[in-house]
């Protein structure tokens, strides 16, 4: 049986817009309140798929989150039809609004966390979609993230979806933009490395530390993890604007491409030491002399996409990686001399433009959750959700018809998007034959 890693990135819904909900994610706060542009922002969602595609990747896709979330306004006590609900929290609760619209659950990064069939005690996949609790307008998400879940691995023989942990502070976790499957190849078992930023209730730096080590630990128990180890991300990194450590590192195979402030040194020293022990580890540490973690984070140096080649060699790997990677002068200068550098196994970059993404604070691998399946694993994911040309095609023309090209903050008072955005679901659900997958 052979194994391959499947991306499935995240459909970018209709309501995409810049509310700058995250603290301590600075591409958000930076740009709150200004115009976004949903149809471009999806059509660069589709066009980073396809890249992987025409690449000989294999690649699929999740639904958007249903918004708005009017769920959420009936609990917080608004009545009356959908339209008076959106009209009256306008004027008495304007802020809601943008919970409730966001169009987050676009970085499936934060989907779930994952461990493959090879590392889980069962044989089976398991997902655990994140509670996401930092942050209220994430916080809403995993009850449709599950159902989302469950409509694309929709086969128990080999898949195994559990509910978001308790949500409670000490357990808050973020998914697996927190986490790292490292082993020597994809045929033979891994260790899942996670990644967290507080081991106690307080939060001890100037932005939250979003994942607890107690819910990275319930996760690997829960998924029956055979090799789990846990690593503490570093409070520099944290408050520099590193609200996931995706920000500031990211892993596949034997390598581990990540910022020398990226994670706790004392606790960085052990925990490389077992993974040479285990496998062919390469570290490939990027020194702050190199690239500053200012630039490493507002280029999203890390929060690129590590590739190993198509057929899943890993002698040598490719980055897909933001435009913004070579907009920046040192960043570039940095992945010209890595490329160039035969001593790891980083070969080339692709860059890519998904500017909508990044300026609310997610680049390439925030789009993606990366899930490790054998070839009847493969053969049992809906295969409504696995993206070809053919399938790209037809969520273009959905896009093209549905969405705006514009979107203000004072359009979320307005009913008719709640109405163009249901409608645009309905379409889409029609068309992947998965109609169960959202209440509306």
């Amino acid at each position: 049986m052979t194994f391959h890693e499947m991306n499935f990135d995240g459909l970018i819904g209709p309501t995409h817009n810049y509310s700058g909900l995250a603290v301590g994610n600075l591409a958000s706060a930076k740009n709150a309140k200004n115009t976004s542009f949903p149809k471009e922002a999806a059509l660069q969602g589709i066009e980073k798929m396809r890249t992987l595609v025409r690449k000989g990747y294999k690649q699929g896709f999740f639904l958007p989150n249903a918004r708005p979330d009017l769920s959420v306004l009936r609990n917080l006590g608004f009545t009356g039809t959908n339209s008076q609900m959106i009209n009256k929290a306008a004027k008495q609760a304007p802020e809601l609004l943008s919970m409730v619209y966001s169009a987050s659950s676009m970085w499936a990064a934060n989907a779930a966390t994952v461990t493959p069939s090879l590392d889980s005690r069962d044989g089976k996949v398991h997902f655990t979609p994140a509670n996401l609790l930092t942050t209220a307008h994430r916080a809403i998400e995993h009850p449709q993230t599950e159902r989302i879940l469950k409509t694309v691995f929709n086969n128990s023989k080999y898949f195994k979806v559990h509910s978001a942990l308790y949500s409670q502070n000490e357990f808050a976790d973020e998914g697996a933009a927190n986490h790292t499957r490292l082993g020597g190849t994809y045929q033979e078992p891994g260790v899942g490395l996670f990644v967290y930023g507080r081991s106690s209730q307080a939060n001890l730096t100037r932005f939250p530390a979003r994942q607890t080590l107690k819910a990275s630990q319930a996760i690997a128990r829960s998924h029956g993890t055979r090799e789990a180890l846990f690593l503490q991300q570093s409070s520099v990194a944290i408050d520099a604007g590193a609200f996931h450590n995706d920000v500031v590192a990211v892993g596949n195979g034997p390598a581990l491409f990540f910022h020398e402030d990226a994670f706790v040194a004392e606790q960085q020293t052990a925990i490389f030491s077992s993974l040479a022990e285990q496998m062919p580890f390469k570290a490939i540490c990027v020194s702050r002399d190199e690239v500053s973690l200012a630039d490493a984070i507002s280029s999203y140096l890390f929060n690129s996409q590590l590739l190993a080649n198509p057929d899943g060699s890993t002698g040598e790997m490719h980055l897909i990686a933001p435009t913004e990677c070579r907009d920046n002068k040192a960043v570039f200068a940095y992945l010209e001399r890595l490329i160039a550098d035969t001593t790891q196994p980083i070969r080339s970059v692709t860059y890519v433009d998904v500017r909508q993404s990044m300026s609310n604070g997610g680049g390439p691998a925030c789009l993606r959750l990366r899930v490790l399946l054998s070839d009847d694993e493969i053969a049992a994911v809906n295969p409504n959700f696995i993206a070809t040309e053919e399938q790209l095609n037809a969520l273009s023309d959905w896009v093209n018809q549905h969405y705006r090209d514009e979107l203000a903050p004072a359009d979320l008072a307005d009913p008719e998007l709640m109405i163009e955005s249901y409608d645009a679901l309905t379409d889409l659900a029609d068309l992947l034959g998965c109609e169960a997958a959202y209440k509306f």
